[in-house]
């Protein structure tokens, strides 16, 4: 037989092993080998790891079309912050696809339900109580990260833990859901039970009452995920595990539709489409805790990949932090094409 001819059959017969019936690479992103690892891309991640110490840079790429996978650093959880309201708003899809609850479904809040952070609900929020439907809220919540909007899901589906339940229930591990926002701004407020900061609090007495709630949050274990959970959730998002065909659909429809904060986005070139969900937690004296971001990454083509980067107690600003993210949306750029 003709060698060209071989190593086309080679070709095709690897092609097919690595996809399944729905033409997604089977390759999971535990399963990896050496035959997948495209060492340009590796040493660009490994790179980036080291620009972002003494902060740590966890990141996990899986191409879909290949089955090829790179990761760095991924041996630890690292905190989520709202990159947490992607798997509520599935969670909270999934209760809507079984019945439970429905678009329609009206959420009453009053001003004690209010939370910090970008909020149009809290922002436009009129007398002592509003009601909002399901739809409202997902929408809030998921593209635009209100953190009231989000709160007030946690408390509909029944708690956080139901969260992480879903995940479980679809073999999606270390990834999980504990604490609201509410929870995560009084770590971070560390304020010991007080309704509010002491009167007279000098700057140095706010300063040392921020680091200590800025350390009690990276100490704490809860509302945390390792990047190849993030990447193994998008992809069974992605490729309709998860929830319905309908409430699949609109979940994308709602990351697509977050395009702010940019992140990776800005290392995308014109036509690619993402559908992601950032994650940023205060800053503290220069001390940034979490700054991430997880994403679907299609081109034009169809070409697939799926990234997740989480970097945390970084000391770097935020320029340097929004070019870490620029560079790597580069490199998976890169691989489309």
């Amino acid at each position: 037989m003709n060698k060209k001819i071989i190593r086309l059959v080679a070709v095709v017969s690897a092609a097919l092993i690595c996809l399944s019936p729905n033409g997604e690479a089977a390759q999971d992103v535990g399963q990896r080998t050496d035959s997948s690892v495209n060492v340009g891309m590796q040493s660009r991640l490994d790179a980036l790891a080291q620009r972002a110490t003494p902060g740590v840079m966890g990141i996990a790429v899986v191409d879909l079309q290949s089955g090829a996978h790179w990761e760095v650093n991924v041996d630890r959880e690292y905190p989520m912050m709202s990159v947490f309201k992607a798997p509520l708003g599935a969670t909270v899809l999934h209760q809507i696809d079984r019945g439970r609850l429905s678009w329609n479904q009206t959420v009453t809040l009053t001003r004690t339900d209010l939370r910090s952070g970008a909020s149009a609900i809290r922002d436009n929020f009129k007398g002592e109580q509003m009601s909002f439907t399901v739809r409202q809220l997902l929408t809030d919540a998921v593209s635009h990260s209100d953190n009231t909007a989000a709160d007030a899901l946690v408390k509909l589906i029944g708690g956080p833990h139901v969260a992480t339940v879903f995940l479980a229930e679809h073999g999606i591990t270390g990834m999980h859901v504990d604490m609201d926002e509410g929870t995560v701004s009084g770590i971070f407020n560390n304020l010991g039970g007080a309704s509010g900061p002491l009167a007279h609090e000098s700057a140095a007495e706010r300063d040392q009452r921020l680091r200590g709630g800025y350390a009690a949050y990276l100490a704490d274990p809860r509302n945390r995920a390792t990047p190849q959970a993030a990447v193994n959730f998008l992809r069974s998002l992605w490729a309709g595990r998860l929830l319905s065909a309908a409430s699949t659909h609109y979940l994308l429809k709602l990351l697509y539709a977050q395009t702010v904060p940019r992140r990776l986005r800005n290392g995308l070139p014109d036509g690619t489409r993402l559908a992601d969900k950032c994650g940023t937690s205060e800053t503290v004296s220069g001390l940034t805790a979490a700054y991430n971001d997880i994403g679907i990454v299609t081109s034009p083509d169809g070409h697939t990949i799926i990234v997740a980067a989480f970097l945390m107690a970084s000391k770097a600003s935020q320029a340097e932090r929004d070019a870490m993210y620029s560079e790597l949306g580069r490199d998976v750029a890169g691989l489309l094409q």
